[in-house]
């Protein structure tokens, strides 16, 4: 007796390659990537060929040396300091209210406002140095990069306040261009010293 074969019927699977294809696409495009931040700073400018290097050289006066050890010490011009004194410091080398001959020169700018007049501002010829160990801490790094941060912000916002009555972060793009001129954050970094063995 022949039993009862049904035949299978195939599964038709000529649209599931339009399908995945589809999911790809939803995927790349709904899919958001996490991209890198570094820390923002603005580098010097590369000489030009006939100058000599004894002219490019920073006078003393204009750099504050800040040295962060592996023990995460802290030490600015010579004296070793707290980190929540760093701010001040840096906030009182950079302005240089008294001109003292022992810190930062100013040079009187010409800066143009956004409706074409000039602005005349007593721009710091200041730069904060700072230098680190090769094991120094990757916390207290980040920790005395947003304190000197926050002195050009802190100095920014004074300015803006005073030109235009206003703040730093409610200011149009043209005006903040005018603030950034006149207080250039210029912090660099020199290249990690190598660890002190004890």
């Amino acid at each position: 007796m022949a039993g009862n074969k049904r035949k299978t019927p195939d599964i038709n699977a000529s649209s599931q390659a339009d399908i995945a294809f589809l999911l790809l696409v939803f995927f790349l495009v709904a899919t958001t990537m996490n991209t890198d931040k570094g820390i923002s700073r603005v580098l010097p400018p590369i000489p030009p060929e006939d100058v000599k290097v004894e002219d490019q050289k920073q006078k003393e006066r204009n750099v504050l040396l800040v040295f962060v050890n592996g023990a995460g010490q802290l030490m600015v011009a010579d004296e070793m300091i707290d980190i929540r004194q760093l701010k001040d410091r840096a906030k009182e080398f950079v302005l240089n209210v008294n001109d003292d001959e022992s810190m930062p020169e100013k040079e009187d700018e010409e800066i143009e406002m956004p409706d074409g007049s000039k602005w005349t501002y007593p721009v710091s010829k200041g730069v904060i140095s700072l230098q680190t160990t090769r094991d120094t801490g990757y916390e207290t790094y980040i920790m005395v990069q947003n304190e000197l941060t926050r002195v050009f912000n802190e100095i920014r916002e004074d300015v803006s306040m005073q030109k235009f009555g206003k703040s730093f972060g409610e200011l149009a793009e043209d005006e903040r261009k005018v603030i950034t001129t006149a207080v250039p954050q210029k912090i660099s970094e020199a290249e990690p010293r190598k660890a002190i063995k004890k």
